[in-house]
């Protein structure tokens, strides 16, 4: 078979297979048509999806507050998803029944191809064997271990920030930086350093390789090929593994975009570096572990000291220990590390990034956080005369940052109202029920509270819109108050219902079996980076002017993640990047 009869082959397939899905879709919708009021449809095949779901944080609310925690909206050529947000039904969803309710398929195959068996690529009794295996490698204990990590890349990240403000400027100047850049590079230390074991030194600009280029890049690649994401199922269940790499290769079909075939050629790069340095210190980690006096080359060592305090070294170790049963392949290992650097990236930079606006944006909390870490800081170094002065500043020990009372308030706010992942999909495996904590309208207008669905299914999980929920968080959901946290012990309880997340009573990092197994490691990053830099940096909205006079606006743009803009005209609202306005605390 030649390349061009492979070619038409596989378009000839697809759109075979388009088609009959759509007619198979067209007919189980009349037979199965969801039961429970919603919007209009607004366009005869986009449906509602391009209002709610492009970059549309107050549609994704007041669809929420318009119609309750169970929406019919509609979809691509007339399917209709549930949009679900309600505790009762989210707790179904993913605690009580998660295996009815699984992944999209889309989904599952993407995160294969990119990441490998990953967590967040497997289903049923594989993620479960992963999942039993990981859950003691991001142990409390384990996370004391690596907070000097984490310290030693925050501290770096401070000295540069402090750098960029002119040493002759006096205590009441200021200067705008873009922040966002160095945030981005402090995460990506932070995960390879912290996860992999391996130096990266993203934060010396003049140090990049390849394969650190391509984990930055990696996010954004994503995003721009997410057009490709609902063929990717066709071509599996159609093509072998070598088909599809050769499918990739050659792929230059004319009547696509240029700029389209551009992006996807560059994702495929991407990943190929990504997964060759993958499983290269993935190789020489298990060396290391089986022959203990072999020695790491130079260009994957850490050099602050970190060698066996990895997340990848503990979980060679643990798996290492396991009985065979539930021993991983070395391909699951190498998958787990991939999605961990991923994710780690992306929305900590996010969070990261957030929670410094917020503070920038309310200079009153900023203070009182400030006072509350130096405190600290001061009490700490008055008791640990011999350790607290590790690289120059006060190290603050693993419970003491994670235990302090408003620092934890601010992230946990800020994670609640800014979730960095707003919403996901499910797909029904069968028929089921759907159980509703609060009624809601049923299409000819009667209150119910259970929502019968069908097998095949799809429904979106508003974790957005389960922090906003005015009925648990109360009537000011939707405003960022720390304080909501410092005054009662029953934050996001009200008359007893509560959602049933695995962080603070909130969705962010979910629920269920496919929660985000990192939390831990997030929430000590995100609080050492806040923890560092405060105390030496006050933080303000931008107040420069551009050449044109104009003042920038920061917008957060919902694009996947929440990614920070400068709105036109002072920006073009596209690039990520989050000027903020800096200045030396005085002592």
């Amino acid at each position: 078979m030649t390349f061009p009869q492979l070619i038409g082959y596989t378009v000839l397939t697809l759109l075979t297979h388009a088609v009959w899905k759509l007619v198979q879709r067209w007919a189980s919708r009349k037979a199965n048509a969801l039961n429970v009021a919603g919007p209009e449809k607004e366009h005869w095949w986009k449906g509602n999806l391009e209002s709610i779901f492009l970059d549309s944080f107050d549609r994704c609310l007041q669809v929420a507050v318009d119609y309750g925690g169970a929406v019919k909206i509609h979809a691509l050529f007339g399917e209709e998803w549930l949009y679900v947000s309600d505790p009762r039904a989210l707790h179904h969803i993913l605690v009580k029944e998660p295996h009815i309710f699984e992944e999209n398929d889309a989904f599952i195959d993407c995160n294969k191809l990119i990441f490998g068996e990953g967590l967040i690529s497997t289903l049923g009794q594989q993620h479960r064997n992963q999942r039993k295996m990981l859950n003691p490698v991001f142990s409390t204990s384990n996370m004391r271990e690596l907070l000097p990590i984490i310290q030693t890349i925050s501290r770096q990240l401070k000295s540069i920030i402090v750098s960029n403000i002119p040493t002759d400027m006096a205590y009441t100047d200021s200067v705008e930086l873009d922040v966002l850049p160095w945030l981005s590079r402090n995460a990506l230390d932070c995960v390879c350093e912290g996860v992999l074991g391996y130096h990266s030194g993203s934060l010396d600009t003049g140090n990049e390789n390849e394969y650190t280029e391509a984990l930055r890049m990696l996010g954004p690649s994503i995003t721009k090929n997410m057009i490709f994401g609902p063929f990717v199922p066709a071509f599996l269940r159609t093509f072998s593994l070598y088909w599809l790499k050769k499918i990739a290769e050659w792929l230059t079909i004319s009547w696509l975009p240029t700029q389209t075939m551009r992006d996807f050629r560059e994702l495929r790069r991407i990943v190929e570096v990504m997964d060759l340095a993958s499983r290269s210190i993935f190789q020489e980690k298990k060396a290391a572990l089986e022959i203990p006096s072999a020695i790491p080359s130079q260009s994957h060592d850490t050099s602050g000291g970190t060698r066996g305090k990895d997340i990848m070294s503990i979980m060679l170790k643990a798996n290492a220990s396991s009985s065979e049963a539930d021993r991983l392949s070395d391909a699951e290992l190498v998958g787990q590390v991939n999605v961990m650097i991923f994710a780690g990236l992306e929305t900590t930079t996010a969070a990261v990034a957030r929670a410094l606006y917020m503070v920038a944006k309310h200079p009153h909390v900023q203070a009182q956080l400030r006072t509350e870490i130096c405190d600290a800081m001061t009490a700490y170094e008055a008791s640990n005369v011999d350790h607290s002065h590790e690289g120059g500043s006060t190290r603050l020990s693993y419970d003491a940052l994670i235990n302090l009372p408003f620092l934890d308030a601010v992230v946990r706010e800020t994670l609640r109202l800014y979730p960095s992942l707003p919403v996901l999909t499910r797909r029904t495996t069968e028929a089921a029920s759907v159980p509703l904590q609060f009624p809601v309208r049923s299409a000819s207008g009667d209150e119910i509270d259970t929502i019968p669905v069908a097998r095949h299914q799809r429904l979106v999980v508003s974790i957005l819109a389960a922090n906003h929920n005015q009925a648990v968080w109360g009537e000011d959901a939707s405003e960022w108050k720390p304080e909501r946290w410092l005054n009662s012990n029953e934050a996001g309880v009200q008359d007893g219902v509560r959602y049933t997340g695995v962080y603070a009573s909130m969705m962010t990092f979910l629920a269920g079996n496919r929660s985000c197994i990192g939390f831990k490691f997030a929430e000590m990053e995100i609080k050492d980076v806040l923890a560092t830099l405060l105390p030496n940096i006050h933080f303000a909205l931008p107040s420069e002017l551009d050449d044109n006079g104009n003042v920038k606006e920061i917008y957060w743009k919902m694009s996947g993640f929440h990614i920070p803009v400068v709105k036109a005209p002072a920006g073009d609202g596209e690039t990520p990047q989050l000027p903020l306005t800096l200045r030396l605390v005085q002592e």
